[in-house]
């Protein structure tokens, strides 16, 4: 264990307090008894997660402090930081935002509030000004705006370096895929990728167009995502329960690809999208990519249909 830290104590106490005072709201939503595990996955880094394996966080841990990608829910700021504690009673110093969701960036105003910088894409940064915070699930439904002391306070266009724990980490903006700020983190001496949430091994790609999401970008981010990816690297999905490898990539982005191929096939043939639904064209794929009960080929088929170009609503049911 590396040498104990004054700071790392006072933020333990800082957050606990935060999180007592102000979030028994979200307490009482769901996160009682939500106990966080944390696992080594190669070099200096580790996974953080959550039952059901939402909203992984990496860290890079050593003698340098702790860098996280991500930081998960406000309640659950305290958790994160006593997992670290285990390994570690370094500091943690830097938190990169790999793209605006609140599962990913719900913890920001606490950690800040402990003195942690954090990084994001520039578009990433901008969508914490949204005062009617859209989310794609049921439809795209509004949320509260995320806090203004969650806020990033530093922010990149195409990449970003880090250096720390014995290694360069490499933070580089994606193309638009699950949103329009999607952040891949790559650790190089480790051999870690973190990929965010462009890709899951729950269910279907969540193209969130409401936030700059798009087809097109999520296969070009997942091609460089492969491209970057050795024999050897592990990949720390956005959400999921396993830390996987360059072919479950591969994998994903060709399931994409089949059914962007079957879906545009049908709206040449000029058939509308309750017609694309009826022929059910993720079917070979749904008893694997439905794993997520908030998103399925019902919410991802018409998203892939109306990228494309297709026209035609879908008929009322």
């Amino acid at each position: 264990m590396t040498k104990p830290s004054k700071c790392l104590g006072r933020a333990i106490t800082t957050v606990a307090l935060i999180v007592m005072a102000g979030s028994s709201n979200a307490q009482s939503g769901g996160f009682e008894g939500v106990e966080l595990s944390i696992t080594p996955v190669a070099g200096n880094v580790y996974m953080i997660q959550r039952p059901g394996g939402g909203g992984n966080i990496g860290a890079q841990i050593g003698a340098d402090g702790v860098l996280l990608v991500d930081s998960l829910y406000a309640p659950l700021t305290d958790r994160v930081v006593a997992v670290i504690r285990e390994v570690t009673d370094e500091a943690i110093r830097y938190v990169v935002n790999t793209h605006i969701h609140v599962d990913h960036v719900g913890g920001n105003a606490n950690l800040a509030e402990m003195g942690v910088v954090i990084f994001s894409q520039q578009n990433t940064r901008q969508r914490f000004f949204d005062e009617r915070r859209r989310v794609p699930r049921d439809g795209g439904r509004f949320d509260d705006p995320h806090p203004a002391a969650g806020r990033p306070n530093i922010t990149f266009n195409d990449e970003l370096n880090f250096h720390m724990n014995g290694e360069d980490v490499l933070v580089f903006h994606a193309p638009p895929a699950h949103t329009d700020g999607d952040a891949f983190v790559y650790f190089p001496e480790s051999d870690v990728l973190h990929l965010g949430d462009v890709y899951r091994t729950t269910s279907y790609p969540i193209i969130d167009i409401y936030n700059g999401g798009t087809l097109r970008g999520t296969i070009a981010a997942l091609d460089m995502a492969i491209d970057l990816a050795g024999p050897g690297t592990r990949v720390i999905p956005g959400h999921g329960l396993e830390v996987v490898g360059r072919d479950e990539i591969i994998a994903f982005r060709d399931m994409i690809l089949d059914i962007q191929g079957k879906v545009l096939a049908m709206i040449r043939e000029g058939k509308k999208l309750d017609e694309v639904m009826a022929a059910k064209p993720t079917a070979g794929y749904d008893a694997e990519w439905t794993d997520d009960p908030g998103w399925g080929a019902e919410d991802f088929v018409p998203i892939v249909y109306y990228q494309l170009g297709g026209s035609g609503r879908l008929a009322d049911r």
